[in-house]
């Protein structure tokens, strides 16, 4: 008899979760037992409809009452309370697709129910990378990334982990790869969700136009696989068809390859070890290409980069204000109250004012992320730090 692996996604209606929806549909060998979402009802309503979980959560009481008139015999949650409900509902894999520091908890809830994570949420190692580390070794638990960069690498060192020299992320460079910093000064949310390269959320495209996201993938990488910030560089590759690649002493480089569809690095951490044919997916036809171009970076052009580097490197709770600074920052953009390059500004300013403390334990850096936003706002209103 075939296993049946239980999933529990939180994040269902975003970019990455219905993705993993289109994965495992119609597929016997996986069982969606409890879902997350926001504020989506219309499309939460259709996963509801087609998988039929045990448990829904929701963000609000009202949303679940409305759902629950529609679908009276589901159990359902909301807000924190629903989140961590739905990541621990079964004991089999959870699927973090959230964005944002609110993945940090039903990770650690999860991991203490021993369950597998197939990880999509950088915050949860960028923030509490030693406390989730710690956790995952007392618990025994499996976490496989599912970011395109991470799954890469994942791969590569499979090559050996000995003889690395260095780890390579690649970056696209994001809607804005092509202007300059005085072009920059004008650009609108709207040019900011036009990826050229990948179909994600509006949160994560803008963090790929500031090089947010890629140092966030950096600090992730670190807590990962265990590298020092020195061996862990991005470089610039807007083909966006090598993901990840690892340099050995030797000088030998492995790269992993594929068109850009995060379908494939989903597919690969709910199979793992195993690989899967999916007729979805289209093969890497290297000679229609042509051309693959690298850059070096350049953290003048992207300072919010090198901001990341800096952060990681202090660890204690400058990741978590890093992080929270740069959530922040680009929601108030995305809501048109600055403009882009005032993201930057904001999260150099909250690097410099808050003090930084080694070995936080987790109660601390969820303080501290509480406070740098809250802090972050007043300034936003009334333009001076309190």
């Amino acid at each position: 008899m075939e296993r049946v692996t239980e999933i529990c996604l939180l994040g269902a209606t975003g970019s990455i979760g219905t993705q993993v929806l289109e994965i495992i549909r119609g597929k016997k060998e996986y069982k969606l037992t409890a879902v997350a979402f926001g504020r989506n009802l219309e499309l939460g309503a259709k996963i509801i409809e087609e998988f039929r979980p045990g448990f829904v959560s929701v963000s609000s009481e009202t949303d679940m009452k409305k759902l629950q008139k529609e679908f009276p015999d589901l159990e359902f949650g909301y807000g924190e309370e629903g989140l961590l409900r739905a990541a621990t509902f079964s004991k089999g894999t959870l699927v973090n697709a959230l964005v944002g520091m609110v993945g940090v908890l039903p990770t650690v809830k999860a991991i203490k129910n021993g369950m597998r994570i197939l990880l999509a949420n950088k915050e949860t190692l960028v923030v509490a990378g030693d406390v989730i580390n710690r956790l995952l070794k007392e618990r025994g638990v499996d976490l496989i990334p599912i970011d395109s960069e991470h799954c890469a690498l994942f791969q590569c060192l499979h090559a050996g982990r000995e003889d690395v020299e260095r780890l390579i992320i690649t970056a696209s460079g994001g809607p804005f790869r092509n202007l300059s910093r005085k072009e920059l000064e004008n650009v609108t949310v709207e040019d900011a969700l036009k990826h050229p390269n990948w179909k994600m959320g509006p949160k994560i495209t803008v963090d790929t136009a500031t090089m947010a996201n890629k140092g966030l993938e950096v600090m992730e990488a670190h807590h990962l696989f265990g590298f020092d910030y020195d061996r862990i560089e991005a470089v610039l590759h807007p083909e966006s068809i090598i993901h990840g690649m690892v340099q050995y002493k030797d000088k030998s480089i492995i790269a992993q390859m594929a068109l850009p569809d995060m379908r494939v690095p989903i597919q690969y951490a709910l199979t793992y070890p195993k690989r899967q044919e999916n007729i979805k997916f289209k093969p890497l036809d290297l000679p229609r290409i042509g051309t693959l171009t690298f850059k070096k970076m350049d953290f003048e052009r992207y300072p919010v980069l090198e901001m990341a580097y800096r952060a990681g490197k202090a660890g204690g709770l400058l990741p978590a204000v890093f992080n929270a600074a740069n959530e922040v920052a680009v929601s108030l953009f995305l809501q048109g109250k600055i403009k882009f390059l005032e993201i930057e500004e904001i999260i150099s300013e909250a690097l410099t004012c808050f003090d930084n403390k080694k070995e936080p334990t987790l109660e601390e850096i969820l303080a501290c992320d509480s406070e740098v936003r809250k802090r972050i706002l007043e300034n936003y209103e009334v333009e001076q730090w309190k």
